[in-house]
């Protein structure tokens, strides 16, 4: 199976989305899936991300690829599931059975699930807070890769920290249950919403 991520912006992303998403995959009895990131085109952010024509664009420069995952920031909008709605019901129409196109937006930015896959956190942070704020990655990412000494890393500190909440997919699944773990069980399930 391939599986190409469609990140909205692949420079930092792709270092938490692709091991996150390989874990994911393999957890959703995928193990042997070749995971790559979306480098080209670079959408740019959220608006480009949630453009049903680019990603028509990306769908159709890809056509060996058997699953898009589109991933997106929440960002404290609560109404980003109605666009990626509207984009899995295009794709579905475009890509027939064979293919599939599933979209999800993460709580509240990606870098949310490299800090949920961390064992020690904060002992002042509450995790529901992490997840609700919609500037996690300056209030909360920022901080922690500084303390970690991790900002001069690719990515900003997201390639140590992608790949180790990779190494603990179960504490990233059971911390983000409104959009890691229910797109892993819509993997699992057959790909249906």
């Amino acid at each position: 199976m391939k599986v190409l991520v469609i990140p909205e912006d692949f420079r930092k992303d792709q270092f938490v989305l692709k091991p996150v998403i390989a874990k994911m995959l393999a957890e959703a009895g995928k193990p042997s899936a070749d995971v790559a990131v979306c480098l080209d085109p670079l959408m740019g952010g959220v608006v480009q991300a949630t453009n049903w024509q680019r990603i028509e664009d990306v769908v159709d420069l890809y056509p060996a690829v058997d699953l898009f995952l589109l991933i997106v920031d929440r960002d404290g909008v609560e109404g980003r599931r109605v666009a990626l709605d509207r984009i899995e019901r295009l794709s579905a129409e475009k890509l027939g059975a064979d293919r599939a196109l599933l979209a999800e937006n993460i709580w509240q930015e990606v870098e949310v699930c490299a800090l949920a896959g961390q064992s020690t956190l904060p002992k002042n942070w509450s995790w529901a807070e992490v997840r609700r704020e919609p500037n996690s990655k300056e209030i909360y990412f920022d901080p922690y890769v500084r303390s970690r000494g991790l900002q001069d890393e690719a990515g900003g500190g997201r390639k140590t920290l992608g790949r180790e909440a990779a190494q603990n997919y179960k504490r990233v699944r059971s911390r983000c249950k409104e959009d890691v773990q229910a797109l892993e069980n819509r993997i699992a399930s057959g790909l249906s919403r």
